[in-house]
């Protein structure tokens, strides 16, 4: 298969077919473009580091995509194998991968977003439909579906994770933050679940459901400040009770500084 290699749009117009761009081989791109139509690569596609590309409808390739930077498209991006990008990876419609699917930043799709593998982002995951995944689902920040969550494995989270429906994982779901399932919907893990915010479901949360091997209870406790909605079904519930937001302690000396008055005026109620 041949390789050809795109250092400016005259490369690239060298593929041009009626609906865009067709690659018969593997496209390398050592620059950055922006271009109508769609761009179809029966080999793999890869792009430079520090250099993006933006397709106006949709962009395939039969192999892997990987770009430096960023990788964007109108409708849609799927890719045989994997898709990774340093920075973003956005697309208008969904974006589908046989493997996994990285970006350094962050992943957003209008519909759904699809890994045969897993998917990662070193900030946010967000699909206007379903997240799902064969493997692990994790974000630096936070995860949010118009639609399902759903990973083979865990689903993590630096801050929340958010769901218009259900929320499964095989094993266990963690956020730094809160977890969030639809007001119809439950949550369900093969381990624990676990998060120091508010924990929401509206029909049914099972943790530690699992069948490949025996589990101790720390590995079915569902582990929040506060739990709200339907029924636990499976699991040890653990309420720690919501962290205080905005609470300041100062000194009485720090008080007076910060609104300039003396201690000696300063009233203390009892």
């Amino acid at each position: 298969m041949n390789t050809y290699i795109i250092k400016s749009q005259a490369d690239l117009d060298k593929h041009k077919d009626d609906y865009g761009y067709l690659v018969e081989g593997n496209l390398e791109f050592e620059c950055s473009l922006v271009f109508e139509g769609r761009l179809k690569v029966e080999g793999y596609l890869e792009i430079e580091t520090g250099k993006w590309i933006k397709a106006g409808n949709w962009i395939e390739a039969g192999d892997s995509i990987e770009a430096g930077s960023s990788i964007k498209a109108g409708n849609w991006i799927k890719a045989g194998s994997s898709i990774k990008a340093g920075s973003l990876i956005k697309a208008g419609s969904w974006i589908k991968a046989g493997g996994l699917i990285k970006a350094g930043n962050w992943i957003e799709a209008g519909d759904s977003i699809k890994a045969g593998s897993w998917i990662v982002a070193g900030d946010s995951i967000k699909a206007g439909g379903s997240i799902k995944a064969g493997g692990l689902i994790e974000a630096g920040n936070w995860i949010v579906a118009g639609g399902f969550i759903e990973a083979g494995s865990w689903i993590e989270a630096g801050n929340w994770i958010k769901a218009g429906s259900w929320i499964v994982a095989g094993g266990l779901i963690e956020a730094g933050s809160s977890i969030v399932a639809g007001s119809s919907y439950g949550i369900q893990a093969g381990l624990s679940i676990t998060c120091k915010g508010k924990l929401s479901f509206g029909l049914k949360i099972f943790a530690g459901v699992n069948t490949w091997r025996s589990i101790d209870d720390s590995e079915k406790t569902i582990t929040c400040g506060k739990l709200e909605g339907g029924t636990v079904e499976y699991g040890i519930v653990k309420e720690l009770g919501l962290p205080e937001e905005g609470k300041v302690e100062l000194t009485l000396d720090e008080v007076a500084e910060k609104f300039g008055i003396k201690v000696e005026n300063l009233k203390i109620k009892k």
